[in-house]
């Protein structure tokens, strides 16, 4: 079975300005590619082949792939590594936020080994957002992305309207996040 685990990352600018009350455009940079070389070498211990989908590596060596980003939208750009999988027939295919700095190759390989007709959804702590996403191909060709507001509940009725089981991928290294100032805090003390 063949598995791609694709991170999804915008442009270093645009990255966690959210933060900006509480980090310069320096310490973001710092924040985000600390963060950003953790979920990358999760997922390459997990196994599976890892590529970063959008404008820049952040810094990570040359040789790791990067897949197209045309700049309008997750959504979007997600759905367009999807086409790229399904050409290269993939089996599975992993979407992992980048900005998940508990992660561990644990967490990623959950997500990986699931059962071949399975989609499989790691929810934020508050469990209203997606932090992951593993889809069965070429099974879930025709699953739409919903990141932003309510996305957990929209994949999950998503992959009911594809008729495709649904399992929720609840583990602390996938739910915590990097979003908000607090979460700073939060990611000094976890637990």
């Amino acid at each position: 079975m063949s598995c791609w685990i694709v991170i999804p990352i915008k442009e270093p600018a645009a990255c966690k300005t959210r933060l900006a009350p509480v980090l310069d455009e320096a310490g973001r940079r710092e924040l985000v590619a600390g963060m950003l070389r953790r979920t990358f070498a999760a997922a390459s211990e997990a196994g599976g082949k890892v590529l970063l989908l959008g404008p820049s590596r952040h810094g990570l060596p040359g040789e790791v792939p990067l897949l197209a980003d045309a700049g309008l939208g997750l959504n979007p750009a997600l759905e367009g590594a999807k086409r790229v999988a399904l050409l290269e027939r993939v089996d599975r295919l992993v979407l992992l936020s980048a900005d998940l700095p508990l992660v561990t190759a644990q967490d990623v390989a959950a997500l990986a080994a699931l059962p071949p007709d399975v989609l499989g959804a790691a929810p934020d702590r508050a469990g209203l957002g997606t932090n992951a996403l593993s889809l069965p191909l070429p099974a879930a060709a025709d699953f739409r992305f919903h990141y932003g507001e309510g996305s957990f509940a929209a994949h999950r009725q998503e992959a009911e309207r594809h008729s495709l089981p649904f399992l929720p991928i609840v583990r602390p290294g996938l739910q915590f996040d990097i979003d908000e100032a607090a979460d700073l805090t939060a990611s000094a003390h976890p637990g």
